[in-house]
């Protein structure tokens, strides 16, 4: 070989050193990317071409009543979704799909043809359709659990508890206040596909780095009562032609509310098909004028000030009063001449109350207004709530003032109106209302407990202790306007309303469309229930001492009847009793735990099964010596006889069981 071939080789083999190390530098370099500085990406790149994720939301807290009886649970239900991809034949599994789901076939079709490998097709179906669909074996369908939301009551307590959305999330009421506290957090369902791209069964996965516990909660509610307060709610709506109501009860001493019920109701079970405006809870998001329900706290500052006592006479000027260009009458066309303070409530006289309120200025009648809490939310733990309408006292001409004496020109809300009451029977104490007693985790363990609070004094205990008896007298007298709530052998202190609604169109308050009501609490010398009800637009007796009054009779001499109770016996407390010490002694009786209601269902009326499984019914009717007749399976839904009515009639009740709609 010659120096030239020998050089040429050299050279040759040089270049193909050169070359291969260039090579050997590029496939390093590009190792090097993939798995040290892109691996991170590329490993994501794969797990998301095998794998799929899905949120599904994890169960709800459950909500119970103060006795441990469930007001909204979850069950788990079946729900069918799709891989697109994997579907050779969308309009043929869709043409069976819809037999089975009893929807449109082809929007079935569109969700089948789609470009996306995840899709929903039917949410939380009954258990025969999920059978059905999984007996069809199609090759990219499948059946998921997911949490559906149950209420076992039905319309009992619907605009309290609210209902939760398709995503589990709270809409309204107690769902929608306490969400973040009955809500945890989110599951992962994972689908994987193994090297040939086949679909493996779905997993559920718990990180437990998101790990966020839900609770239960217990609410002040008693359904007893609640379920007593919403029957003759609902008779009398009807019953008076009205267009609608709402009642509330409340215990004053700590302002717990045992019964919230709004007529006409809703099932929330089918929270779909709620009209917004049927599922306002309007006994707190409505303000209304109080009409004549607002005197007694007219009546309250004028004696705490010492401007009048209860004896002092007022001419009412038979019935005609001129202020400016305005003249003032009586309700119904009444005619009175010289009243005293006692009786211008008792006969619920607008003119003396005018000049009751002329005597007490409107600068301290609006200061007044304000303690007992008008214009203010009271801070209830409901979703909702509005401040009512008080204008600054600044406004008010002579006109305004003589208006607001007996109710006009204000408004307030149910919630106010009972709240304020209830001052009068705690002694002057003002309370804030709630509804919910405790929060439970998932062990039954308590975690938070809510207690009564005390906002202020409005007025000194004698003064309410001297109102109190005006407003018994109300009750009690032949000629006391709040007559139709007496109640036999205890004393009920109360006041009935009648006011007209403003008709905007004409720019003036109608005289037919009217609100009626009556509040009031028992028994007077010890109060411990108070009871506020109001009727909307009744087409008869638009008046409230006929129309309302009767209603709190009957839902009062009910509890009385059905529930054990030392309210007639009850003897009245010491006098000069320190309230700061009684304070104290309630609010010590309300904290000592969350099942102790006072008051206990007599063993002679049928118990209400309504929420119960049926090892529970089965359990709790051989306790009372009731033969039950099961019918369906699932949640209580329905019992015949209802609960309440005496056992004497009937020892046998047949429990309807369902699992919601």
């Amino acid at each position: 070989m010659t120096g030239e071939s020998r050089k040429w080789m050299k050279f040759r083999i040089a270049t193909l050193l050169a070359f291969f190390l260039v090579l050997f530098i590029a496939l390093a370099s590009r190792a090097f990317q993939l798995q040290i500085l892109s691996g991170k990406e590329l490993k994501a790149l794969a797990q998301k071409q095998h794998t799929q994720t899905l949120l599904l939301q994890p169960e709800r807290g459950i909500i119970f009543d103060r006795n441990g009886e469930k007001m909204a649970a979850t069950i788990m239900a079946d729900s069918v979704c799709a891989d697109p991809s994997k579907i050779s034949k969308p309009g043929e599994v869709a043409g069976r799909l819809a037999a089975i789901l009893q929807t449109d076939k082809m929007v079935l079709q569109k969700k089948l043809s789609g470009t996306k490998n995840f899709c929903w097709l039917a949410r939380r179906i009954a258990p025969e359709q999920a059978n059905l669909v999984q007996e069809l074996g199609v090759d990219g369908i499948f059946i998921v659990k997911e949490p559906k939301r149950y209420y076992p009551g039905g319309e009992l307590a619907g605009h309290l508890i609210g209902f939760v959305g398709m995503d589990a999330t709270g809409l309204e009421g107690i769902e929608l206040r306490y969400d973040r506290y009955l809500k945890g957090a989110p599951e992962k369902l994972i689908w994987t596909r193994d090297a040939k791209g086949k679909r493996l069964y779905p997993r559920v996965e718990r990180p437990e780095t998101i790990r966020k516990e839900n609770y239960s909660l217990v609410l002040t509610i008693d359904t007893r009562i609640q379920n007593l307060v919403e029957s003759h709610l609902k008779a009398a709506v009807k019953d008076k032609g009205a267009k609608g109501g709402f009642a509330i009860v409340m215990d004053p001493r700590t302002g717990e509310i045992l019964a919230l019920a709004n007529e006409l109701g809703f099932d929330p079970n089918r929270f779909s098909a709620v009209n917004p405006a049927t599922g306002k809870n309007k006994a707190i998001t409505d303000s209304f004028d109080p009409g004549s329900t607002f005197k007694p706290f007219l009546a309250a500052a004028a004696l705490e000030e010492g401007v009048v006592q209860e004896t002092d006479l007022f001419n009412c000027e038979n019935g005609h009063y001129r202020i400016a260009d305005r003249v003032f009458h009586e309700a119904q066309r009444k005619r009175h001449g010289a009243l005293s303070v006692h009786d211008i409530l008792k006969y619920s006289s607008n003119i003396g109350s005018i000049k009751i309120s002329e005597k007490l200025g409107k600068e301290k009648f609006y200061q007044y207004i304000r303690k007992f809490g008008f214009g203010a939310k009271t801070g209830i733990d409901l979703p909702g709530e509005v401040n009512g309408l008080l204008r600054p006292v600044e406004k008010w001409t002579r006109v305004d003032a003589a208006t607001v004496a007996f109710g006009q020109g204000i408004s307030v809300t149910a919630i106010q109106l009972i709240t304020a009451l209830s001052s009068v029977a705690n002694q002057g104490v003002l309370m804030k209302p709630f509804i919910v007693r405790g929060l439970m985790d998932e062990k039954g363990a308590l975690v938070q407990a809510y207690h009564p609070t005390v906002v202020r004094r409005v007025i000194s205990s004698e003064t309410a202790k001297r109102l109190t008896a005006i407003l018994t007298d109300v009750v009690g007298m032949e000629d006391g306007t709040g007559k139709h709530a007496r109640i036999l052998n205890v004393a009920v202190a109360g006041k009935t309303g009648t006011s007209q609604k403003f008709d905007f169109a004409r720019r003036a308050y109608s005289s037919q469309r009217v609100k009626t009501s009556f509040m009031g609490f028992f028994p007077s010398e010890n109060p411990q229930i108070a009871i506020l009800v109001i009727l909307d637009e009744p087409q008869k007796d638009r008046w409230g001492g006929v129309a309302a009054a009767p209603v709190f009779k009957s839902i009062s001499e009910k509890l009385l009847t059905c529930f054990r109770t030392n309210i007639r016996e009850n003897a009245a407390p010491e006098e000069g009793q320190p309230v700061s010490d009684d304070m104290k002694v309630r609010l010590a009786s309300a904290q000592e735990g969350l099942t102790n209601t006072g008051t206990d269902m007599d063993e002679t009326v049928m118990p209400n099964f309504r929420g119960m499984t049926i090892r529970e019914v089965l359990k709790k009717s051989k306790e009372k010596g009731i033969e039950v007749r099961v019918i369906g399976s699932g949640w209580a839904t329905a019992q015949q006889p209802a609960a309440g009515i005496p056992t004497a009639e009937s020892r046998l009740c047949t429990v309807t069981f369902g699992l919601g709609s």
